[in-house]
């Protein structure tokens, strides 16, 4: 079967192990909790590594020479006034749903340290390290460990997950910083989930019985944990009974299962998102908040060594003929699938998606054809979960390379997002040695919200 791989958590294999270290990891992360005002339950963050094409995309400049403005035209877009790069044409019909942030800035070309901007908020030290991995003083928890540390589970599954990749140079062999929880210590991990949802074996991780184990043992094992517990449970016992109780959910309850079950999907809505890995990964996130979940980040999943590039979005080299031949097709109708999706199921209001990268591109063309890395300033996009749609915040030069005025940095980004989940500006979370960290350290874009 193709099952995802849950790098943090071998606990999730039945039998007594899981039964028993499970609940402890379940009950780390109910130590804070969240006030529920936000007009957004949960995120659904696509993570597009490699770079955001904002001059094909968001922040076109058609008066631009060509080297600048590439190949590509524009199109007019929901939003009187937007225009877009042509290779878009199903998001475009989407923009009076969707803010455009234009001046995102990072000052950092190298995806390990541009990348631990965007998922933390601080900029690294120093800037424009490539293969950088988690260490001092570059250690502090991604936004998806944050989410986990401040929201409790629910119906046994965790609040944050990653799928179906980790983001990380050659191949896995240097994970980026930013990645993991850092001084706020493993439990608060978000599950890492390496997985194929496009594969016809798929299935719910961790949730397979064993040979020759079926559900009736698994219960007689959960009924011999509560005789060896305490007939008169302590406060602390009592709530560790709790969590003992949503382990055994994940391991033994339907919930967790058919939000992995994608064969519950109908085949038109399966093929409306993409068969690809990629629209595979982005429909299962969609299953996965609707289960509960409150941050899905998908990784763009899209790699084979035979394309240029690698099939991915970092193009130094045939930049154009990477973008028409699969890139933009594939995002444009997962992308598109997604908000509409979510809209016709009046999720839309209650779920904000995120189309991020850690940088974008060069306002110029390599000799190769292809553009490099560009932290200076580039796009995101953001919709639903009380963000205010057809909004367009920020504005560059001539040629997408700088920004005018209107400076975004990741920290106000990230800082939106927890005050669309309803967080309190002003909250604090500890470390493992109970040092307080803030949960946000930018301003909130109040411009774009609904």
């Amino acid at each position: 079967m193709t099952t995802p791989m849950f790098h943090r958590r071998a606990a999730l294999k039945i039998g007594a192990v899981g039964a028993f270290t499970l609940p402890h990891l379940l009950a780390a992360q109910a130590k804070a909790g969240t006030s529920h005002q936000g007009k957004a339950k949960s995120i659904i963050l696509l993570f597009n590594s490699g770079g955001i094409p904002h001059h094909e995309t968001w922040d076109p400049k058609p008066d631009a020479p060509v080297e600048v403005r590439g190949d590509f035209g524009v199109i007019s877009t929901k939003t009187p006034g937007l225009q877009v790069g042509e290779l878009m044409p199903k998001t475009a019909q989407l923009t009076d749903k969707i803010a455009v942030i234009r001046t995102m800035v990072t000052l950092d070309n190298a995806h390990s340290t541009s990348g631990y901007q965007m998922l933390t908020g601080i900029p690294h030290v120093p800037l424009n390290r490539e293969n950088m991995t988690q260490a001092r003083p570059n250690n502090q928890p991604s936004f998806n460990a944050l989410v986990r540390a401040v929201c409790p589970p629910q119906h046994g599954l965790p609040s944050s997950m990653v799928l179906p990749r980790r983001l990380a140079n050659f191949d896995g062999l240097y994970p980026w910083p930013g990645t993991g929880t850092g001084i706020l210590g493993k439990s608060a991990d978000p599950w890492m989930l390496e997985c194929d949802p496009a594969a016809a074996d798929f299935t719910a991780p961790g949730c397979e019985m064993k040979a020759g184990l079926d559900s009736q043992r698994v219960q007689h094992r959960q009924e011999l944990l509560q005789q060896l517990s305490e007939p008169t449970p302590t406060s602390g016992s009592s709530q560790f009974r709790r969590y003992q109780q949503q382990a055994f959910d994940m391991l033994t309850g339907n919930r967790a299962r058919e939000a992995f079950d994608l064969h519950l999907e109908s085949p038109s809505m399966r093929d409306r998102y993409g068969r690809s890995k990629h629209g595979q990964s982005v429909l299962l996130a969609r299953r996965l908040v609707e289960a509960g979940v409150r941050l899905v980040q998908v990784n763009w999943a899209s790699q084979d060594k035979k394309l240029p590039n690698g099939g991915g979005w970092d193009t130094h080299l045939d930049h154009s003929k990477s973008l028409k031949g699969w890139l933009m097709p594939s995002m444009d109708q997962t992308y598109s699938a997604l908000i509409t999706d979510l809209d016709q199921r009046g999720l839309l209001d209650e779920t904000l998606v995120c189309w991020v990268a850690e940088f974008g591109h060069t306002p110029k063309f390599n000799a190769k054809k292809g553009r490099d890395h560009w932290g200076r300033v580039f796009s995101i996009a953001l919709a639903g979960g009380g963000i205010r749609g057809g909004v367009v915040y920020g504005k560059t030069d001539k040629q997408a390379g700088e920004p005018l005025g209107d400076v975004v940095r990741p920290c106000d980004y990230l800082a939106t997002l927890f005050h669309c989940l309803g967080f309190d500006p002003e909250m604090m979370i500890y470390d493992v040695e109970n040092r307080p960290i803030p949960l946000m350290r930018g301003k909130v874009l109040h411009s774009i919200l609904a």
